[in-house]
């Protein structure tokens, strides 16, 4: 599967556990570093998001991940905020 649809793939996987969670979906990167690939999920959340916030986002979608297995090579899972300077991608 090609890097971009992995990255619309995992959007469509992580919307509602992100909501869920009681933050947004900011973005998803999927990238090559090196010799590893990183799936970046991006939250972001009124108050700020917290260490808490990325956990309660990342144990269910990496199970979610490990039973639809929309990517064939191995990868590190990384959920994260944004970002003070990540540009916005999507209209608030």
């Amino acid at each position: 599967m090609p890097k971009k649809n992995i990255a619309q793939t995992v959007e469509e996987i992580a919307e509602p556990i992100v909501e869920e969670a009681g933050c947004e979906l900011v973005g998803v990167d999927f990238v090559k570093e090196g010799s590893n690939w990183f799936l970046r999920v991006y939250i972001d959340k009124h108050e700020g998001v917290s260490l808490d916030d990325c956990e309660k986002v990342s144990r269910p979608l990496n199970s979610k991940l490990d039973e639809l297995n929309p990517i064939s090579q191995p990868y590190y899972l990384e959920v994260s905020s944004p970002g003070v300077e990540r540009p916005l991608k999507k209209p608030r």
